[in-house]
């Protein structure tokens, strides 16, 4: 899998994209009504004037999902930080509900080249949202925090930090019904062991946890041992383990468990199963939705690869 094309809609809302020159006579889409993007490129204004431009010319107060695109690269002198622009300037969207940090296409940037700080302002200066996604890995930050209001919390990555799993299973989320985590490889900074998500698998600070997504991972395998046993599957509808290097042990493992007759659907797209392995854990599961899509076969001496990496 791989990420070409910017979001066309988010939150349930079509995206509107934001420059300086958008709607020249003034005539915008109402605020509430659409997903704004708000982004730059290498040739284009800076990020930050980008931002100060929006905040003047649309009624900001009314908007409720924002999608974050390119802002700049670390070499450029004077590029934005959209954490502190949107930590800032909090009390201008007093109704947003839903927030994408990273739209950004391999063309702009790689994804485990978008480069991050810490994220926690966000969480504290925006109490009320539902949804919180991120895209990129490379120096992103998090600390463990409380939410009444969050449904969905993703994070896209080729290699997602350790401290940032831990912080997520560290996290109170009495509400979360979405958590999807692409873990990605050590090479990209995905160091995160299975010691790491036993807080995620255990679900005590996930009461309301219905869709689990633990993808794109160089220990798929693992991963989906430790699943086997863990108390959140029995609440989940749905489970993801795509994207990653599993193998028949790991489909094994699955088969082996606790029993996920209970899922409406089952992500394994892109792995390394046998045909052999793929039928039967179609024939396990009768009455389950199972995406077994994407079978791979590994390359020379053995060598697996994940969906997204670099």
């Amino acid at each position: 899998m791989s990420i070409y094309d910017h979001l066309v809609e988010y939150a349930g809302l079509l995206i509107e994209p934001f420059t300086e020159d958008t709607a020249p006579d003034g005539e915008f889409p109402e605020p509430g009504g659409v997903a704004w993007a708000l982004r730059t490129s290498f040739d284009e204004d800076a990020f930050d004037n980008v931002f100060a431009a929006f905040l003047e010319r649309v009624d900001t107060t009314e908007v409720t999902a924002l999608v974050i695109g390119y802002w700049g690269a670390s070499y450029d002198k004077e590029v934005a930080d959209p954490v502190a622009l949107l930590a800032g300037a909090a009390d201008r969207f007093p109704k947003l509900r839903a927030l994408f940090l990273g739209d950004i296409t391999p063309e702009e940037s790689e994804i485990s080249w978008i480069e991050h700080t810490d994220v926690s302002p966000l969480l504290a200066a925006f109490p009320l949202l539902e949804r919180f996604e991120v895209r990129g890995g490379q120096g992103l930050r998090l600390d463990p925090f409380r939410s009444e209001t969050l449904r969905v919390l993703r994070f896209e990555s080729g290699g997602l930090p350790a401290s940032v799993v831990r912080a997520v299973g560290a996290s109170d989320l009495p509400n979360l019904e979405q958590l999807d985590l692409w873990l990605g490889v050590d090479e990209y900074g995905g160091d995160a062991t299975i010691g790491d998500l036993a807080p995620v698998l255990s679900g005590e600070r996930l009461p309301a946890l219905r869709h689990l997504g633990l993808e794109d991972s160089e220990l798929q395998d693992e991963i989906a041992a430790a699943v086997a046993g863990a108390p959140v599957v029995a609440r989940l509808e749905s489970l993801s383990l795509a994207m990653g290097m599993m193998t028949d042990d790991g489909a094994e493992s699955l088969l082996s468990g606790q029993p996920l007759t209970h899922l409406k659907r089952l992500d394994l797209h892109h792995h390394f199963l046998s045909d052999a392995m793929m039928e039967r854990v179609r024939a396990a599961l009768p009455g389950v939705e199972v995406d077994l899509s994407e079978q791979e076969t590994p390359e020379d001496d053995d060598w697996r690869y994940v969906a997204v990496s670099e």
